[in-house]
């Protein structure tokens, strides 16, 4: 195929040209909106806004632009060079099938995946209740009483439990963790990894000869194993807790419909996958991990927790708990970093569990225990030896040497994969999509491909699946009436509909939320994350079955270190915060390969993002703040003397660019200069680079490692806090030392570091997004995009400045990406605070800009490029709407306490109610502008109260009578 360039410059682009469909504003208004700002065109815009000394004059090396219907034709030939295998290899990941009403309605629904993190519960109590469910179905089938809204994998999970342990029991000298050999390997390997870097020792055994002692103050186990075993951990669990350790366990959801809740029987966490219900494997990613964990540790629990409140009428209201104690407000005090979560997953595994029910979870957990039993059975007639007698879907087979090839020759004839656990030992694993006719091909390849004497029906009618009473599942699970009612698709659609109405999402109108990126995610760009050529990979696949997922990674890898003209990538890292993690693990392993292990200390500065200095202590480094100056840069006169002061030990700076305030400090060549003068390294945090891309770039500015976050920057959607994407760039000296896995290594190379993501390539089946997006937008567009999101965000500046003072400015007076509204002034004269512009933002058809972050009281904006100049007006049209209610309020001609600021937001039930005691009318609460009388959203609750919900923290789902009262169906 032959790709034509194409050029942007025309004022009118081709039709099939990707570009304008990404890009709001037209050019006739782009000119309009440069006029407002006193400049000719938009290059000559940019030359003021961003410093010469840091601007990349060229152009991106990532190609021409190409339409849609080429990229997406090219990317089925890439598609097509993956081998989607049967996979029986299990470790954590499993064939699952997705029901349809599902994959059609919220996978592939951009009302579900284009939402925010639900900071403003108001406007996201549909998506607040489908997490209740995800936890309510974690604590019933775990037996544990508190669980999360989920983490980002079961590798990670199980290091966060670490952690979580190590902070409720450890010490100097109790940091012992003890790791049953049995666990699946990439979880090990994640977790010493972490626990290297934190100081803790990891010892790797069998679990039936751990010797616990005083120094031990957590132990991690597998149930069932990773090779099947199903063991009784009953007394190893109480000689954990007799010396004041925690007990941690990894398992399988589905196997908790018939195994005893390891709750049960002595576990204080318990983590795991939840990908089997209904999530594809997606090649690794992106699934959602579960973490339960007992009451008493819920202050300790890493990502965040759903909560039951209220709202200001008392009706129920559901929203974040706890979500101003979240681990990165804790800063370097943080045993956590994490900030996201996996929350588009983990609604459609709590979906999986509505839809069928605990009689339906039961049934195709029995089915495919029964698959197992079959296959066990068979194969001891064909003389094999079942090493383990009790299993879930996983049976260990002993196979010999000698016939190890034949039977792998055999599997590959058959287009099978079975996972070899040592010479002579192999393990097969089965699940939902599990048929009688696989159980018999399997049998046909253990036969060396020969035919065998049984059929399934004759093996399967004489197998006792039953287990005894030390691991049969007695106690109830999913008795809440929601998993009760939706079990016909009629009904399972209304509910997800139900849900979804209560969510506002880009769907609705522009997130204007700083530092956050909600932009277009266009569906040429989604369309190839459920191809099955993706979607249905196994992530520790045979690497010849995934050539076509390895071209992707060249293209995209290259494409990543050309925007940050960075020397090498590592697509691994799942999250921005693991991004952080890995970037600065790399750092420390430069450091260690050096003879320099003790350069350990990291500035940073006062006005970094929280999961900064969080990331720098999970590394091991120790942080020193850097203080900023009035104009919220970096204040480089402290940050030399503290560089000075700690030369011996300095290791890296990590600083945020453009600023955290929005601004393009002119001075980042110094600032990286003086931490090189004095040996440190320069981790650049990667949230602002839609400011960046194609008109600076990191890697020319001194950084030497740099995350990107995907979610933001290259269009993979923020799904309502979550899948998300955090690869590293770095500079030519720390390539050796990115991650490689311990299953299928990225690269051989002695001196990379352990994996930080429990797959190879992380959540690879949403890497094609951000592949699409880059090709459809080629090098040019790409820096286009960026000159448009800059010129949107100085535009509302400009239109604004009358009416709310714009905190911090860069050179020429213009700001980069972003601008920071200071609202502050607004207590003092009219009681009025960001939080209630925030909320009456709501009544205009509005998600509000991040609230008081980098600076309390203020409202930080960012537009990005694809909201047009009509969204835009409609913004600046609500903002000044609402200075003009203040100003009713300062000249006293509203109520300084009862007006429609301090009463927002309104609902549709509150404005249509009999009686109606303010002093404004109802059109003025409901509807302030004529646009929205045209198209307006209403929350469904009022302003949540909070305190009341931290106080009384519920977080499954209570009682039906909270919501309404309604008949339950069988």
């Amino acid at each position: 195929m032959v790709m034509v360039p194409r050029t942007i410059s025309p004022a009118v682009a081709a039709v099939d040209s990707f570009i304008p469909r990404h890009v709001g504003p037209s050019r006739s208004e782009q000119q309009q909106m440069l006029a407002a700002l006193g400049y000719d065109s938009l290059d000559a815009f940019i030359d003021a806004v961003v410093p010469e000394q840091i601007r990349f004059r060229g152009t991106l090396n990532t190609g021409p632009e190409r339409s849609e219907a080429e990229v997406l034709a090219a990317l089925r030939q890439i598609a097509a060079r993956n081998q989607v295998y049967r996979s029986f290899i299990g470790m954590g990941y499993h064939g699952t099938h997705t029901p349809n009403v599902i994959l059609r309605n919220i996978m592939e629904n951009p009302a579900w995946y284009t939402a925010y993190t639900p900071y403003q519960a108001e406007i996201a109590q549909g998506r607040l209740e489908a997490l209740l469910n995800y936890q309510t179905m974690v604590i019933d089938l775990t037996g544990l009483e508190i669980a999360n809204a989920s983490l980002l994998d079961e590798g990670t999970a199980a290091a966060e439990a670490m952690a979580l342990a190590f902070a409720a029991k450890g010490s100097a000298t109790k940091n012992v963790l003890l790791v049953a050999a049995d666990c699946h390997p990439q979880t090990i390997a994640v977790v010493a990894a972490r626990a290297a870097a934190r100081g803790v020792t990891v010892t790797v055994g069998d679990a039936r000869e751990f010797a616990v002692d005083e120094r031990v103050f957590g132990v991690l186990l597998q149930y069932p194993g990773t090779d099947g075993a199903i063991v009784d951990y009953r007394a190893l669990t109480e000689q954990v807790h007799a010396v004041g350790g925690m007990a941690i366990v990894a398992s399988d959801l589905l196997a908790l419909c018939l195994l005893t809740p390891p709750g049960e029987w002595g576990a204080d966490i318990v983590v795991g996958n939840s990908q089997r219900f209904g999530v594809p494997m997606g090649y690794g990613g992106p699934h959602a991990a579960f973490f339960a964990t007992r009451d008493e540790y819920k202050r300790l629990l890493p990502g965040r927790i759903i909560g039951l409140s209220r709202d200001v009428e008392g009706a129920p209201a559901l929203r974040m708990a706890l979500q101003t104690r979240e681990q990165h407000i804790r800063r370097e005090k943080a045993t956590s970093n994490v900030c996201t979560a996996q929350v588009l997953l983990s609604v459609m595994a709590g979906m999986y569990a509505v839809y069928h029910g605990p009689a339906g979870l039961t049934q195709i957990a029995e089915r495919v225990h029964a698959r197992a039993g079959a296959l066990a059975a068979g194969l001891e007639r064909l003389g094999f030896a079942i090493t383990h007698e009790q299993y879930f879907d996983t049976i260990r087979v002993e196979v010999g040497a000698h016939g190890q090839q034949d039977i792998l020759a055999a599997a590959e004839a058959y287009r099978l994969n079975l996972r070899v656990l040592e010479p002579g030992t192999m393990t097969v694993s089965v699940d939902e999509t599990t048929t009688e006719q696989d159980i018999a091909d399997l049998w046909q390849v253990f036969n060396s491909g020969a035919a065998v004497d049984f059929n399934y029906a004759d093996v399967a009618a004489d197998v006792d699946t039953r287990y005894d009473e030390r691991f049969r599942r007695v106690s109830p699970f999913l008795t809440h009436p929601t998993f009760h009612r939706y079990h016909s698709e009629t009904e399972m659609l209304r509910y997800m509909y139900a849900l979804q109405a209560r969510d506002f999402s880009l769907v609705h109108g522009m997130i204007p939320l700083g530092s956050c990126t909600m932009k277009l995610n266009a569906t040429a760009e989604m369309i190839p994350v459920t191809w099955p050529e993706f979607g249905q990979l196994h992530p520790f696949a045979p690497r010849t079955q995934a050539e076509g997922y390895a071209q992707l990674f060249r293209e995209l890898e290259h494409d990543l270190a050309e925007v940050t003209g960075f020397a090498g990538v590592s697509l691994q890292p799942n999250a921005g915060s693991q991004g952080e993690y890995a970037g600065l693990l790399v750092i420390r392993a430069y450091h260690a390969a050096r003879g320099e292990a003790h350069r350990t200390v990291c500035l940073i500065p006062q006005s970094a993002h929280g999961t900064n200095p969080a990331s720098a202590v999970m590394a091991g480094f120790g942080v020193v703040v850097v203080k900023t100056d009035a104009d919220g840069n970096i204040d480089v006169d402290d940050l030399r003397a503290k560089a000075e002061q700690h030369a011996a030990n300095l290791g890296a700076l990590m600083v945020t660019y453009p600023s955290t305030h929005g601004v393009f400090e002119a001075r980042i060549k110094e600032i990286t200069a003086i931490i090189h003068e004095h040996g440190g390294q320069v981790y650049m945090d990667g949230a602002n680079m839609n400011a960046m891309v194609g008109v600076s770039r990191p890697g020319d500015l001194g950084a030497d490692v740099c995350h990107l976050n995907l979610h933001k920057t290259f269009c993979i959607p923020h799904g309502g806090g979550g899948p998300g994407m955090g690869p590293i760039g770095v500079a030519a000296q720390l390539v050796p030392f990115l991650p490689t896995h311990p299953v299928i290594a990225s690269h051989d190379v002695s001196t990379a570091i352990g994996p930080v993501s429990a797959a190879p390539w992380g959540s690879a089946s949403i890497l094609p997004i951000s592949y699409v997006y880059i090709k459809m937008m080629g090098g040019e567009g790409l820096a286009y995009a960026t000159k448009v999101a800059i010129l949107n965000a100085n535009y509302i500046a400009k239109q604004l400045e009358g009416h709310y003072p714009v905190l911090y400015r860069g050179q020429n007076g213009l700001v980069a990406h972003e601008c920071i509204l200071d609202t502050r002034g607004l207590k003092g004269a009219a009681g009025i605070e960001a939080e209630d512009l925030a909320k009456r933002l709501m009544d205009y058809g509005f998600h509000a800009p991040t609230l008081s972050f980098p600076v309390a009281g203020t409202l930080m904006v960012e537009p990005t490029e694809s909201e047009s100049k009509a969204e835009l007006d409609r913004f600046i049209e609500a903002m000044i709407g609402m200075r003009e209610e203040i100003a009713a309020i300062e000249r006293g001609e509203a109520d300084r306490e009862d007006n429609v600021l301090k009463n927002a937001p309104h609902t549709a039930t509150h404005c249509t109610a009999d009686a109606w005691t303010h002093p404004y009318t109802r059109q003025q609460a409901a509807y302030p502008t004529a646009w929205t009388r045209d198209r307006k959203f209403w929350p469904t609750v009022r302003r949540v109260e909070s305190a009341f919900g931290d106080r009384n923290l519920v977080c499954a789902c209570p009682p039906i009578e909270e919501y309404a009262p309604a008949p339950v169906s069988a």
